[in-house]
């Protein structure tokens, strides 16, 4: 039988393969750096393919499917301009990073994807 999409998602994050996708927060997030995971997985041949897609906003949307929400990076902003500017240029170079929870996927709880269901 072939693999649901959650559990192509940890096969991926489990392995030492892929460099554009990783376990976040002590692994109870997804991070996905936005632009390398273009290249990397949705830029593979037929044969090698993970998805069959190789357009981005599928793949965010069979997340949101499988009820991942999208997580914001909250930072807390200087009040100096100059320490102001250098957070939003690396708020800038971050903001590729996207970061998905979902309480059925988590790194500690391998059972619980067997309940991570599509909607």
């Amino acid at each position: 039988l072939p693999l649901c999409f959650p559990e192509k998602l940890w096969k991926m994050l489990e392995s030492d393969q892929f460099r554009s996708i990783w376990w976040s927060e002590g692994g109870k997030c997804v991070a996905i750096n936005k632009d390398l995971f273009k290249v990397e997985v949705l830029g593979r041949g037929i044969c090698q393919r993970v998805f069959n897609t190789r357009d981005i906003k599928s793949v965010i949307r069979q997340l949101n499917l499988y009820g991942f929400t999208k997580v914001q990076r909250d930072s807390q902003r200087s009040a100096s301009l100059p320490e102001f500017l250098s957070e939003e240029a690396a708020a800038s170079a971050h903001s590729q990073i996207l970061y998905y929870y979902n309480p059925s996927f988590n790194r500690a709880h391998p059972w619980l994807l067997a309940t991570c269901k599509r909607r």
